[in-house]
């Protein structure tokens, strides 16, 4: 029986770069990582990954997508427009949320997102 989500990963292609970009950028903290191929970071009970291994997919590549849920999503669109962060999607509603997607360095697309109450 499936209880629960262990982990969410994205391949990079050089982890100092991807590092800098969700810690210094995004604002992550790192919960575990392991020789500087595997980084992760412990979001409200999930866990988000990056890695630099060979997993048999691409950096970059299209399909899944993450979806960070945040606190107060005008000031965090305009801080990731402060540090130059490519949008893929500029901020828009939804009946239940207000959410942009932006990507990574490389080319990995990372949902913003806040619920509406």
């Amino acid at each position: 029986m499936i209880t629960s989500i262990a982990f969410t990963v994205y391949p990079v292609s050089n982890m100092e770069r991807a590092r800098a970009f969700y810690e210094h950028v995004l604002g992550l903290h790192v919960s575990y990582h392991y020789q500087d191929v595997w980084v992760e970071y412990d979001l409200g009970g999930a866990t988000f990954a990056i890695t630099t291994t060979e997993t048999g997919h691409t950096p970059g590549a299209k399909g899944a997508i993450v979806a960070f849920e945040v606190s107060d999503f005008e000031a965090f669109a305009h801080k990731m427009k402060e540090r130059a962060v490519s949008f893929v999607t500029e901020p828009f509603d939804t009946p239940v949320c207000r959410m942009a997607v932006i990507e990574d360095q490389d080319g990995n697309h990372i949902t913003i997102h806040k619920r509406k109450s």
